[in-house]
């Protein structure tokens, strides 16, 4: 394992200057700076925050990094990620990339710093520098809710991207010749928005948009995916007019369901691709006086726990979040006890949650159920 003196031979500095461009403890002159961390990544050096007298190589400690941690989605992630790790005598380090490339590198390198055992991850919408940087130290993870193309070959060097993993269901592994430290686990995606669609268009509607999510991540391109296969599915031509980009924040999608709002031929029911964008969609829809579902009907991918409290009561698909993360923990778990086994993806259905913004009427059946 290389040591501080070895960064600061290779960079050509002393020690000294080494521990102030680690610690920020002196300003150094940013060509000096940056000698440093290039050593630093070429040898691979980690310094020991924990404890440098430490005997074992296990910490008992899971690094955990989710975006918008405050979202009811991520946070019932969170308690299955600790539930599971609890259960198992571990304990969590958490931060938030806030879905940005540079800031998620820096949140990686920090927990590898308190040497965490492994990393559950849900990673940004360009992972390319998190990948490489995971593949150069080693370090055992789990993505969750979002799939990472080429995240189980070359991902130590950011290789092609290989094709999205299939959508059966299922526990598959990778391959031959997969890499062998990044797991996967997310929900179906596809086929649940696909079943939306249909829904819609069941009860007549013919103009249905979507309220799209941040351009990059897995879970915006199968739902959009999914979108088209259930307009295909209910005979409906695909309008790409009808499809306006949220970028899966609030105020991304108030803007987007105004624009959709402003066409010639506006959509006559509207489909969120995540419970950030309902929010949006339904403030947008309340800044122009207009009424679900008498004057639009909605429908939702996420639910969330005051979903059936507003009036109507949200129609939405219901992911199984704490299972997202209890699994990721399990196989982050297995992928320490095992490292050479084949990297697996891991998919979890979700439910229909049948209520009455798609313009269905209320029946006692449908109070807080899924159908």
């Amino acid at each position: 394992m290389a040591t501080m003196a070895d960064v600061a031979r290779s960079a050509g500095v002393s020690v000294a200057t080494v521990s102030h461009v680690l610690n920020d403890t002196r300003p150094v002159l940013p060509r000096t700076r940056q000698a440093v961390l290039d050593a630093v990544d070429a040898l691979g050096y980690t310094p020991n925050t924990l404890a440098r007298s430490l005997v074992t190589s296990r910490t008992r400690s899971i690094g955990l990094a989710v975006s918008a941690i405050s979202n009811p989605y991520f946070t019932e992630i969170l308690q299955g990620v600790e539930a599971g790790a609890l259960e198992h005598g571990y304990g969590l380090l958490i931060a938030d990339p806030h879905d940005d490339p540079e800031h998620e590198r820096k949140v990686a390198r920090l927990l590898h710093e308190r040497r965490v055992d492994g990393m559950i991850v849900a990673p940004s919408a360009d992972p390319r520098g998190l990948l490489a940087q995971l593949g150069r130290h080693g370090v055992p993870t789990v993505f969750l809710d979002r799939l990472v193309d080429g995240a189980v070959t070359g991902a130590a060097t950011g290789a092609p991207p290989r094709r999205t993993p299939p959508h059966d269901g299922a526990e598959r592994d990778a391959g031959p010749g997969a890499g062998f430290r990044f797991d996967q686990v997310c929900a179906e995606n596809a086929e649940p928005m696909a079943g939306l669609v249909t829904h819609l268009a069941g009860l007549g509607h013919g103009r249905i948009g979507l309220v799209a999510g941040l351009p990059g991540l897995s879970t915006t391109t199968e739902r959009i995916s999914g979108y088209r296969r259930g307009l295909a599915a209910a005979g409906l031509p695909y309008d790409e007019r009808l499809v306006s980009r949220g970028d899966s924040a609030t105020p991304g999608a108030e803007r987007a369901t105004a624009a959709l709002l402003d066409l010639a031929a506006p959509p006559t029911a509207l489909v969120t691709a995540n419970n950030a964008m309902t929010i949006g969609a339904l403030r947008a829809l309340r800044d122009r006086g207009l009424s679900v579902p008498d004057d639009l009907a909605l429908c939702c991918f996420d639910d969330f726990a005051w979903a059936d409290l507003f009036s109507p009561r949200l129609t939405a698909i219901s992911q199984p979040s704490r299972e997202i993360g209890a699994r990721a923990v399990r196989l982050l778990l297995e992928r320490l006890e095992a490292p050479d086994r084949p990297s697996r993806t891991v998919r979890l259905p979700c439910a229909f949650v049948h209520r009455t913004s798609c313009g269905c009427p209320d029946t006692p059946s449908r109070k807080g159920t899924a159908s």
